[in-house]
């Protein structure tokens, strides 16, 4: 079948689809050329220059510009961090729970959400998880718990498990109405569908390159809405985190102005220079047509798995499903293992089957996936 052109030149430039198909964007984003050249190039300038600070840290404000414009946010809003735990520890350490103790998450977060609200209760915060419900995680869940003692909500974007998208937008007017700031974790979605902090009126977002941002590890955002972050004074800091992190002034602790106060240590420089590509790379394509597309690929692999009558973990509704689509498996190490010796990546939580979609791959790429399946049918589970 044919590919579209402007799919089949982005795919090109992803080595590993020479002799792969890659389905485990929620896992790590595929390696392009663009972002090894990128490390390529990082590797140069230490290699000349031996510690070019000024244009490594310009690196990062290019970095902070161009995630800002692909959430709708001016560059002062976004802090420039390590990792999706390193954000969140930095707001958390920043919140006083003495008025307000209660801090709500969900059972469909990602565990390093729980443990650090958990490990906040030696601090005073008191943690409630919202319930879910089979497959979803209904907005009535969180309105049982969000009240006049809820200092937060912080939750996920997308299920990194079953691929069930919350609708944040509905959550933060709940939230917002009972005096509740709203984090939200787009881990699991960011770079496969428009996110506009704006419209969506969030307070807090934090997502990490490795996934669908097609970076590598080691490179985190996070989102503080103007005029918030300057209210905050995050206990859990560092030299970047200060109006000019080259005073070296050991005396004074003067927080930068915007959300670069949750900033900490010195930035992962190879990290930055392998992301700004990736997201030029990302924006080359657009959000909405990745949306598109991959929302195309995710139902193609649905309804393939519904006429074979295999068990689905992931909610049919197309506007409640992420870019991940869940199988149960009887065996899923045997399947993985087989699925591997075929030329198909994919990954597994909870001993099903995670299948993941981003613009490189293609409906020959899940119709693939499904021959294969087929051929190994016995290891899938049954629809009830």
């Amino acid at each position: 079948m044919a590919i579209a052109p402007a799919v089949e030149a982005f795919r090109s430039q992803f080595p590993i689809f020479s002799n792969r198909i890659y389905l485990n964007s929620c896992s790590q984003g595929a390696l392009a050329e663009p972002v090894e050249a990128a490390l390529h190039e990082f590797i140069a300038t230490w290699r000349e220059h031996g510690n070019p600070w000024d244009l490594w840290c310009e690196q990062m404000e290019l970095l902070r510009a161009e995630f800002a414009g692909l959430v709708n946010a001016s560059p002062d809003e976004i802090a420039v961090t390590f990792s999706a735990s390193t954000a969140i520890n930095s707001v958390a350490s920043a919140l006083d729970f003495g008025g307000r103790p209660r801090v709500v998450t969900s059972d469909f977060d990602f565990p390093t959400v729980g443990h650090i609200w958990l490990a906040h209760q030696a601090h005073g915060a008191e943690v409630a998880f919202a319930s879910a419900s089979g497959l979803e995680l209904p907005l009535s869940a969180f309105g049982d718990l969000i009240d006049e003692r809820t200092a937060l909500v912080s939750t996920t974007h997308v299920c990194y498990k079953n691929g069930f998208k919350l609708n944040v937008a509905a959550l933060a007017e709940l939230a917002h109405e009972r005096g509740s700031l709203l984090l939200v974790d787009a881990f699991q979605s960011m770079g496969t569908e428009p996110m506009d902090v704006k419209a969506l009126d969030l307070d807090f977002l934090v997502t990490g390159s490795l996934k669908y941002l097609l970076g590598t590890p080691g490179v985190a955002f996070l989102y503080a809405r103007e005029g918030l972050a300057d209210r905050l004074r995050p206990a859990d800091s560092g030299w970047f985190g200060q109006v000019n992190p080259f005073a070296y002034d050991v005396h004074h602790l003067e927080f930068a102005a915007g959300a670069r106060r949750f900033q900490t240590g010195s930035p992962p420089v190879p990290a930055i220079y392998a992301t700004l590509a990736s997201l030029k790379l990302v924006a080359s394509i657009g959000l909405p047509a990745i949306h598109e597309h991959v929302a195309e690929l995710s139902q193609r692999l649905v309804e393939g798995a519904g006429r074979r009558g295999w068990r689905l973990l992931t909610p049919l509704d197309a506007a409640s499903r992420g870019p991940l689509v869940m199988l149960g498996t009887s065996d899923v190490t045997t399947l993985l293992e087989r699925l591997a010796r075929e030329g198909i990546l994919c990954s597994t939580r909870d001993g099903s089957l995670r299948v993941s979609f981003h613009y490189y791959n293609t409906e020959e790429d899940v119709d693939t996936l499904l021959a294969v399946l087929d051929a190994h049918e016995a290891l899938l589970s049954a629809a009830t």
